[in-house]
């Protein structure tokens, strides 16, 4: 079969499952009406933009203060499973599989009881390896959920929590349905879009909505701040969520208590340093320099934050050293305790990767492959010679004297985190990277407007952005002919040469451009 054929085939494929994955009607998918010029208004007044960003997360942090009595029924069910010896597992995808893994990280720095922390087991479609790569189409499977959760070992008595954003991921209804079936501890399916809608547009939400088997929490917050950039206020609010009923499972009267607390101290927290940040790393990036961020204590959620801007926005994402081709991520992460791949991955997971050795998949999801993404402290020596000043250039994020510190281009800030505990301390971090990374790539015209127009059609849900904002600029230029399958076509054919960095919504935009003036 000759390319144009095999492309015309896969097109023809997605199209006939086309109406399982076109979300564009979900609140998660729509354009938020405080950020409709935020590309243009990073660029004249960044520290504004800030302001609008951090008011868009203190919405979905008061919407996620509305469901605490919910939380609440949840910190019990976790009370009642330790109590009786069985295991919670976390189950997520992309954002939420990373927020997950994050909670199990937490839960053995301290945030449970020393017994308890080895009783809590997260995973994320394609498994730890996902961390750094999301596996192009795994999530679209919901065996595959299934599947991972059996083999971890999850039996009767056991509790699964799941988090999807959208509410429609079917790899995680997959591992919600098991679970269902295996335990008689019901499990947990916690998303971020209204009901109705789901129901409307997808039918695996709705069998999950109406199953008597399966607890439900619905924390809706609404639009995103970028358009469909669920790894800002639904992870938030989902991690935070589930961070807290874990934290508090002993006493859930405390989640309203801690909740009013952070939004407090969001409020009144300064993120005016955040503006130097943003314009200094933007500015090593236009002399074509190459960043490593450097942590000992926020691991994972600096590796979360640097690897989400990749699929978000079309950026190189980080290289593997077993892969020599493999073109160079402007950014890259780096644990300085860690002399090699190995301990480096063990001290940020706080224990051993668990990586999938399935036949197929192991050079996308297997212990090779994890490895081959060098974090520990050979980093900065091996991607100095990648800059053109010859330097290492490091953004270190620490914490010093109990608070948190950022440190980049000779000057450093500082945030008085001292008094949060350590969920509320990352989540601060979340919210901070998050909104320096998002301005970053606006300066970097990486969305227009607040429309994620760099999305990277890596499975059927992204194709289907993809396609509706193709169709939605065209708009924008009076260009109504085109059909939503035309567009789909043209972004299989497309796609067979795009390379890693180029932004596929903007070049059939003007592949169609162009053919209509032909």
């Amino acid at each position: 079969m000759n390319l144009h054929s095999n492309t015309e085939s896969l097109a023809t494929e997605f199209l006939a499952i086309a109406s399982q994955f076109q979300l564009g009607s979900l609140d998660t998918e729509s354009c938020h009406p405080l950020t409709r010029h935020l590309s243009d208004l990073v660029k004249t007044n960044i520290g504004q933009a800030v302001e609008v960003l951090r008011s868009v997360d203190l919405q979905a942090l008061k919407c996620l203060l509305a469901k605490s009595d919910e939380l609440s029924s949840l910190a019990s069910s976790v009370q009642a499973t330790l109590a009786k010896g069985n295991k919670v597992f976390l189950c997520g995808c992309g954002a939420t599989g990373r927020l997950s893994l994050s909670l199990e990280v937490f839960c053995r720095e301290g945030m449970v009881a020393p017994e308890f922390a080895e009783r809590f087991i997260a995973f994320m479609a394609g498994g730890d390896t996902a961390l750094v790569r999301s596996i192009e189409h795994f999530e679209d499977h919901p065996e595959f959920g299934a599947r991972q959760l059996q083999e971890l070992g999850f039996t009767d008595g056991d509790l699964l929590i799941s988090t999807t954003e959208g509410g429609e991921t079917p790899f995680v209804i997959g591992a919600t349905l098991r679970a269902a079936e295996l335990s008689t501890n019901a499990p947990w399916f916690l998303y971020c879009n209204p009901d109705d809608q789901l129901i409307r547009v997808a039918a695996r939400s709705q069998q999950i909505i109406e199953d008597p088997h399966i607890r439900k929490i619905n924390l809706s917050v609404g639009p995103m701040a970028i358009s469909g950039s669920t790894r800002m206020q639904s992870s938030t609010v989902l991690m935070l969520g589930v961070g807290l009923t874990i934290a508090w499972a002993n006493n859930p009267k405390k989640i309203r208590d801690e909740l009013e607390y952070f939004i407090e101290f969001v409020t009144h927290a300064d993120f005016s340093p955040l503006a130097f940040f943003i314009e200094n790393e933007f500015q090593l990036y236009q002399e074509n320099n190459y960043l490593t961020y450097s942590t000992n204590d926020y691991g994972i959620t600096l590796l979360t934050d640097t690897t989400e801007r990749s699929p978000t926005f079309s950026l190189i994402p980080f290289e593997n050293l077993n892969v020599p081709t493999d073109p160079k991520s402007l950014c890259y992460l780096s644990v300085p305790t860690a002399p090699n791949p190995e301990a480096a991955w063990s001290y940020l997971l706080k224990r051993s990767p668990r990586t999938l050795e399935w036949e197929g998949f192991q050079h996308l999801t297997g212990y090779v492959r994890l490895n081959g993404f060098d974090i520990s402290s050979q980093t900065c020596e091996r991607r100095r010679t990648l800059s053109s000043s010859g330097q290492v250039h490091l953004f270190t994020v620490n914490r010093v004297e109990g608070n948190l510190e950022w440190s980049f281009a000779g000057e450093k800030a500082h945030w008085q985190t001292r008094s949060l505990p350590l969920l509320l301390e990352h989540t601060f971090l979340k919210l901070l990277l998050n909104i320096h990374s998002t301005l970053l790539m606006g300066k970097l015209n990486r969305y227009e407007g607040n429309l994620m127009t760099w999305v990277k059609p890596s499975n059927q849900k992204l194709i289907d952005r993809s396609a509706r904002y193709v169709l939605e600029l065209l708009r924008r230029q009076n260009i109504t002919c085109y059909s939503y399958a035309e567009v789909v076509h043209a972004i299989f054919a497309e796609r067979e040469t795009l390379r890693p960095d180029e932004p596929i919504v903007l070049k059939v935009v003007a592949r169609l451009v162009a053919n209509k003036s032909i």
